[in-house]
């Protein structure tokens, strides 16, 4: 999805089941995701000051050295992967505490929240700013996944094609006609 880069911050709010109200910023132009509530800590993603910002992604880049990530004032390692023909290149890393956790694409909208290879949620989000998330039942998410998981949702959107769409894709633009 192409993005407008000279939109300014947009701003939504949602209630989570399990952390009540989630409000979220993104402000494609400047690079910055945050994410707060009553329930969750707080997340900021920031894209690199002065660095280009890539129209396909929602935080402006894939780049992990072009990115910072801050859980309450904390920072700590973001990886995104690459991006290219596989759902798994979508995943992005986080590691906080005790644990790591990845958003990898598992449909064309949605993309699952994992812990130490454990699913804990469902996320979609469009790159529009408004995520929607569903946990796993008996899978007891802690507010700080739920909180990096809408900011990773909302920094690089949800979902892929499968590579068979994507190769189908390629050999069509190979036709002429």
């Amino acid at each position: 999805m192409e993005r407008d880069q000279e939109a300014g911050p947009v701003a939504s709010s949602t209630h989570d089941d399990l952390f009540g109200q989630v409000h979220v910023s993104l402000d494609i132009r400047e690079g910055v995701v945050t994410v707060a509530g009553e329930g969750i800590p707080s997340v900021v993603i920031r894209r690199a000051d002065g660095t280009a910002a890539d129209e396909h992604v929602p935080v402006g880049t894939r780049d992990g050295s072009l990115l910072s990530l801050e859980i309450d004032g904390c920072a700590t390692p973001i990886r995104p992967a690459k991006g290219r023909l596989t759902r798994n290149s979508f995943r992005v890393d986080v590691d906080w505490a005790d644990a790591t956790y990845r958003l990898v694409p598992d449909s064309i909208p949605g993309s699952r929240l994992l812990r130490d290879d454990q699913h804990i949620g469902d996320l979609s989000s469009d790159g529009d700013g408004v995520v929607l998330a569903q946990w796993c039942e008996g899978a007891r998410t802690r507010p700080v996944e739920a909180a990096v998981g809408y900011a990773l949702a909302v920094a690089f959107g949800t979902g892929a094609q499968p590579m068979w769409m994507l190769a189908l894709d390629a050999v069509g633009d190979l036709i002429p006609g």
